[in-house]
């Protein structure tokens, strides 16, 4: 026993994907196993093919000569999406998808840009989720503005793999230094450049003026931009501008700017982008390659993505009889769920098919294709109905990879979706069968005696897992996020209610469902019952009522009733109400799907996970949800996270996008917050909810962080020579307001490891850092802004605040505790996630125009845990000069010669 759980313990930890299951691997210094996959709804062309394999070939020498020879990339797989003709030399897929890519190539939504960049959600040094590129940026010579594709390829590959960030700043684009000098906000500051105001741009010309400095701030005004010399000697920054010809390194500990205001040194408390690649988990075992050789150059497959096929594998065995929490019997709510699955979920065109397994297994159904009501009708008819004997979780596999092939088909790309309640002792014998058959395993544990062998088989084939227990619905919710992979979201099925009622005897219950203008087709909504049928009643928003009479109960005696929504459903506010006519109290669960109201509207999705699939006590999770339209951020809506902990208690958390704690980026529609509230070892489970109430959300068109930095120009022999002016959101339409809406979404589940037992739990987590403190001088005084910690990371409130001040960087950065400290003995912190104001005034310093002054805080709890220093933030005392020495803005002072690339020479002297 104790070798077999060392053996599970051994194979959880070697396939623990971090974020999303990758399929990226380094192998003797090359990178194998990339996957680019191309959206659906990319028009077929060839030339993009070529292009994607010229970029990578070319990235691969410039990555090799950027970490000192130490990696490449070796072998590539590019995905071919179904839409595309089929080719002799296009090869079947085996767990590679869409939605699992490293690399996507898809059309910006609403012409946003075609700025290359990385979604990245994590910490410093954790791995990103994918790049995105546009088809318009490997099909044109954007040569000028991001550099070699090959090189802009290298700075996010940098993104994804090892979790660094950039070394610009698009909001604060200068910063005042140590030496007084205003300096462009880069890395190294070795890069030179000239600092322009661009003042009127017409037919290809452009009037510029020198900067001014702002007389509040001392610094630059905002129009102030920083054009780089074409010609230079730095050799870094990628992370900076990978399109300089010269910039062949990241920054190292010796070049890196400390000071700059980039993400890089707030995610990475001031670490070189070197040094964070240097203690990834590539870099551990990747010495430089000896030799003056290049490596080989990558080899590329090209893999055609097919129709889905899925098979479902069903435990049937003696412990589904159990009745969880006097409700119902496991057997009840799997066969309530598969169905919701098989007609709700499963997209049309699909090939679905069936096994049921006890000790021994049975096909139920071979492969079928979904086409119409029959299909549904013929698959959930052998849903079983009585279940008996022991479990053999490998018998059941073995009988799904039959129930594929009896059609002639691979079983390589094809899914299985397995749920079981019990534990197999022999599951570990067909593990090397699983890896070679290619298939891809979705599991889902039922109740807390599941094989803990099920995350395993997860995780090496790159399936999702799922966990329930006592959450009545959380079966329901696991089936309905087993979506297709392929990357067309206008088939995907989307959850707006997931909701468990327990009624008591003769009582109405009432709720409300949003259905927004993105959504319609295919709609469905669901209502089961433990004991007896309840009333139902459902108005649309102009007012048709839907009764019990128009509910088809099934026909398992499964206790469920279903009404499909004629055509598309209208758009507005649902409400439904439920009588429970049962003398007794009784639980009713209430669920409703749709899918996108048509294949050319992009609906709004939500999707979540936490940061790793396992917890090790007391390292805190990360939860993270992403609410979107396409590939645009959907902003101000309430987020709220559910997790069912390995006991069955439920713990409520609101996720913020306020760039605070957890969160990295502010507004990017991404939310984010700590979990920390551990209740034993064992699965846990998460869903979220996202609301968004009229007028309150908006989509957000800004820029994209983590991205090639759109060049505007370069000054060669003393002209600026201008790139075409990228086309900028204007700030009235930077963000669109949106409908009411809601949306559910399961995250899956994951492990904790190692909390004692009640009762030896101390208090081991501080404060959470404070990322966003800001300084100005306010007269004599100097006014701090920040966003409150908790008491624990980023929930209730800490006790008290230090905070110190210098007139040194390094000596605040280096050694925090022996800088002078100020008086907060009246500075009381608020509550988590509330804004703090603090004024005071230097003391023992004299104050004097020029007068710079460095200053942090840390936050301390009620077990005195101190937080991590903050951002050092600077105050400069700045007197300006009287007005007559410095020209009213508006005033020419004088043009500089322009060329603009592309566009007829024009010179503007003025």
């Amino acid at each position: 026993m104790v070798f077999r759980l060392k053996l599970i313990l051994f194979l959880v930890l070697h396939f623990l994907p971090k974020v999303k299951s990758s399929m990226v691997s380094l192998n003797n210094n090359g990178y194998e196993d990339i996957v680019i996959a191309i959206n659906p709804s990319v028009p077929e062309n060839e030339t993009l093919i070529q292009r994607i394999k010229e970029m990578v070939t070319e990235a691969s020498t410039y990555l090799f000569h950027a970490t000192e020879r130490r990696v490449y990339f070796r072998n590539v797989s590019i995905l071919i999406p179904v839409t595309w003709e089929s080719k002799s030399e296009y090869l079947m897929p085996k767990q590679e998808s869409y939605d699992q890519a490293d690399v996507i190539v898809a059309d910006p939504y609403l012409k946003y840009g075609d700025d290359p960049y990385t979604l990245q959600y994590g910490q410093c040094g954790e791995k990103g989720q994918y790049i995105h590129f546009t088809p318009n940026f490997l099909l044109t010579d954007n040569m000028s503005i991001y550099g070699p594709r090959g090189k802009v390829f290298v700075h996010e590959w940098a993104h994804l793999r090892w979790g660094v960030f950039d070394e610009y700043n698009v909001d604060q684009p200068f910063y005042i230094s140590r030496k007084n000098t205003i300096e462009a906000t880069r890395c190294s500051t070795h890069i030179t450049g000239m600092n322009v105001v661009f003042n009127e741009c017409k037919g290809g010309s452009c009037i510029t003026r020198q900067c001014r400095r702002d007389s509040k701030t001392g610094l630059y005004e905002a129009k102030c931009t920083f054009i780089p010399n074409k010609s230079q000697t730095a050799r870094d920054s990628i992370m900076f501008m990978q399109n300089l010809n010269s910039v062949t390194e990241f920054c190292t500990a010796k070049t890196h700017n400390i000071e700059a205001p980039n993400l890089q040194n707030k995610m990475c408390n001031h670490k070189s982008t070197w040094d964070v690649i240097k203690e990834s988990d590539d870099f551990q075992n990747a010495s430089p390659m000896t030799g003056t050789n290049l490596p080989p150059h990558p080899t590329f497959s090209l893999l055609k993505s097919k129709h889905r096929v899925v098979c479902l594998v069903l435990d049937k065995s003696g412990s589904m009889n159990t009745v969880d929490h006097l409700v119902s019997t496991r057997l009840l709510r799997m066969n309530q769920a598969a169905e919701l699955y098989l007609i709700q979920i499963i997209e049309k065109g699909s090939m679905v098919g069936m096994v049921t397994f006890d000790s021994t297994a049975e096909i139920q159904n071979k492969l079928t294709k979904v086409i119409n009501d029959n299909t549904y009708l013929k698959l959930t008819a052998n849903l079983p109905k009585i279940a008996s004997g022991g479990t053999s979780i490998c018998n059941g596999l073995k009988a799904g990879f039959q129930a594929i092939t009896y059609s002639n088909l691979s079983t390589f790309g094809a899914e299985i979706i397995l749920l079981t309640d019990g534990e197999d002792d022999a599951i570990s014998s067909c593990f090397e069968d699983i890896k070679q058959s290619g298939v891809i395993i979705h599991t889902i544990a039922l109740g807390p005696s599941a094989a803990k062998e099920l995350e395993t088989l997860s995780n090496m084939t790159g399936g999702l897992r799922f966990y329930a227990n006592k959450d009545i619905n959380g079966l329901i919710d696991a089936f309905s996020r087993i979506s297709s992979r392929s990357g067309n979201i206008s088939q995907q099925a989307l959850q707006l209610e997931s909701k468990a009622l327990n009624i008591t005897r003769r009582e109405w219950i009432n709720g409300t469902v949003p259905v927004d203008s993105t959504i319609g087709n295919d709609t469905f909504f669901v209502v089961t019952w433990t004991i007896r049928k309840p009333e139902i009643i459902l108005q649309d928003p102009k007012g048709k009522i839907y009764k019990t009479s128009d509910f088809k109960d099934d026909k398992l005696n499964i206790h469920s009733a279903r009404l499909r929504i004629p055509d598309i459903a209208e758009t507005g506010t649902w409400t439904y109400s439920l009588l429970n006519n049962h003398p007794n109290s009784q639980l009713l669960t209430v669920t409703m799907t749709t899918r996108a109201r048509s294949p050319a509207t992009l609906p709004i999705i939500a999707t979540a996970h936490m940061n790793q699939n396992t917890a090790h006590y007391p390292s805190p999770m990360i939860v993270y949800a992403r609410v979107s339209q396409g590939f645009l951020p959907v902003l101000g809506v309430n987020v709220t996270a559910i997790i069912e902990t390995q006991d069955g208690q439920q713990v409520t958390l609101e996720l913020w996008d306020n760039g605070i704690g957890a969160d990295t980026v502010k507004n990017d529609g991404i939310y984010s917050r700590y979990f920390t509230d551990y209740h034993g070892n064992g699965r846990y489970s998460l869903k979220v909810h996202v609301q968004a109430r009229k007028n309150t959300a908006r989509l957000s068109l800004r820029q994209q962080p983590n991205k090639a930095l759109y060049i505007p120009g370069y000054v060669e022999n003393g002209k600026i020579i201008l790139n075409p002016l990228r086309p900028e959101v204007k700030d009235d339409v930077a963000e669109s307001k949106m409908e009411e809406f809601s949306r559910l979404t399961s995250g899956g589940s994951f492990t904790v490891l190692g909390v004692p037992p009640k009762g030896n739990q101390t208090h081991v987590f501080p404060p959470g850092k404070i990322e966003d403190l800001e300084a100005e001088f306010k007269g004599d005084h100097i006014q701090l802004l920040w966003t409150a910690p908790g008491n624990v990371l980023d929930k209730g409130k800490a006790k008290s605040y230090n905070i110190r001040i210098s007139k040194c960087f390094l000596d605040l950065q280096k050694d925090f505790d022996i800088a002078a400290s100020v008086n907060t003995s009246a500075l009381i912190p608020k509550e988590a996630g509330s804004k703090e104001i603090f004024e005071f005034k230097p003391e023992y310093f004299k104050i004097e125009n020029g007068t710079k002054f460095y200053i942090a805080i840390q936050a301390i709890n009620e077990a005195n845990l101190t937080s991590e220093v903050s951002n050092i933030v600077q105050a400069t005392k700045f007197i300006p000069p009287k007005e007559t020495s410095i020209p009213a803005l508006g005033t020419n002072i004088s043009a500089i010669s322009l060329t603009v690339l592309g566009l007829a020479a024009i010179l503007s002297v003025f």
